[in-house]
């Protein structure tokens, strides 16, 4: 298939990927010939996935830092660059859902919420944005996606647009719906370095299907 062809030896930055979609999808871009550093701010989970990868013959690293910190995500992408030369690929997966009622939430549990789902998407695009825009100089803003893996990059922020009437999560869907504005103005933004950003629903019987329909 084409998109297998389109990932070969590209490198994925993967935030939150040691559990849910995020492990989903390191899986799955590794199984389709890209190199893998995944990310997450616990060590157990990601190192599992790691492994799985590399003992199936896949090249991934696991990366332990907290994406709301602006230190973490520095040592991150710098790590990333030492190891694999560049970034093709950005998953924003990384976030926290906390179930507490808005009127007994602690100002702690709001901010942690929009540090990790919105900040941390922030620090993430803007490091790996760079790094992009120094390694593709710039391509014509309706440039193909394809045209884009070869010459700057792709970043694809994953955001939870449903949540079930019961939950009560008042600081989740403010980043959530935060981060579809964001997205929206940095796919502006980045547009004439060459770099696509998306905002894809990340629903997990569809997220594989999802994200791989953009390569094709």
């Amino acid at each position: 298939m084409e998109h297998m062809n389109n990932l070969k030896d590209k490198v994925v930055v993967i935030t939150g990927a040691g559990k849910g979609s995020g492990r989903l999808l390191a899986k799955a871009f590794a199984e389709r010939g890209a190199s893998v550093a995944a990310n997450d701010i616990s060590p157990i989970n990601v190192e599992q996935v790691v492994d799985e990868i590399n003992g199936q013959g896949g090249r991934a690293k696991a990366y332990i830092e907290d994406v709301a910190k602006k230190v973490g995500v520095q040592n991150l992408i710098n790590q990333v660059e030492d190891d694999f030369g560049r970034i093709d690929i950005l998953i924003n997966h990384a976030a926290v859902q906390p179930n507490v009622p808005l009127l007994s939430m602690d100002e702690w549990d709001w901010h942690r919420v929009l540090d990790v789902n919105l900040t941390g998407v922030f620090l993430m695009t803007q490091s790996a944005g760079r790094v992009m825009r120094e390694k593709g100089g710039g391509v014509p803003p309706l440039a193909s996606l394809k045209d884009s893996l070869g010459a700057s990059g792709v970043i694809i922020n994953l955001v939870t647009e449903t949540v079930r009437d019961e939950k009560q999560e008042a600081a989740f869907v403010a980043s959530m719906s935060g981060l579809a504005g964001f997205t929206r103005q940095a796919a502006r933004e980045l547009s004439p370095y060459g770099i696509h950003v998306y905002a894809v629903e990340n629903t997990r019987d569809t997220i594989i299907a999802s994200v791989f329909a953009l390569f094709e």
